[in-house]
């Protein structure tokens, strides 16, 4: 299987352990593939940024960023994770793979990021941008053409407030295989939602939802 999964990915792993650490799953316990999905996250904008920059000169800055988003987003990541049958490789317990583990897009979006960091670490960031430059389209037609919320509202505090959200880590706590965070977003310096989940990825997004609706609302009493 693991074979397989590096045929689709155009890689072959020299230390194959990096392959397995980065399919363990959080419910596997604390060797799991959290830590590679933070690395995995940088090293995937990085080389987002770059093509876009390279190869898409007459974009603008806004038009960049949006086009990154789009191409780093939850259902992006889930798209081309389904596209190399990332799902069936993964490693996790029975209790989340009977709750559809393999299928969600939170599950395969991370676990995709994990994968990018194990090639990175095995082959180096040359390794990495070619097997991204393979799998990634410029433009994922497919994908949901509504931003994630932190895009979203990303994009509605520029174009109404001209201001760029900040997110704040206000606790981390539980064990080391199942952490929990807190944080808070923030426009110049009023807090306006804050949110917990279990990775700071997950808790940003579900402030940014709330933080967004609230901002909505409130625009929305202003114009009645």
């Amino acid at each position: 299987m693991l074979d397989q999964l590096m045929k689709n990915l155009g890689y072959t792993f020299r230390d194959p352990n990096l392959l397995v650490r980065a399919l363990r799953h959080p419910s596997m316990g604390a060797d799991n593939n959290q830590r590679m999905e933070f690395l995995g996250d940088a090293v995937l904008e990085m080389c987002i940024s770059d093509r876009i920059y390279s190869r898409m000169q007459k974009l603008q800055e806004g038009e960049m960023t949006t086009l990154r988003q789009r191409l780093v987003c939850e259902d992006a990541l889930a798209l081309i994770a389904r596209k190399i049958e990332l799902g069936k490789c993964l490693l996790m317990d029975k209790g989340c793979e009977f709750s559809g583990g393999r299928e969600k897009n939170s599950v395969l979006s991370d676990a995709m990021e994990a994968v990018l960091a194990g090639v990175y670490l095995d082959g180096g960031f040359e390794a990495a941008r070619q097997v991204i430059d393979r799998l990634w389209p410029d433009d994922l037609v497919a994908v949901k053409r509504t931003l994630d919320p932190k895009s979203a509202l990303q994009e509605w505090a520029q174009a109404h407030l001209c201001i760029t959200p900040r997110y704040e880590l206000l606790e981390e706590s539980g064990p080391a295989h199942q952490k929990e965070f807190l944080v808070a977003v923030l426009l110049e310096d009023r807090e306006y939602a804050r949110a917990k989940g279990m990775s700071k990825k997950k808790a940003e997004q579900t402030a940014a939802s709330a933080a967004l609706e609230i901002l909505q609302k409130n625009a929305g009493n202003k114009q009645a």
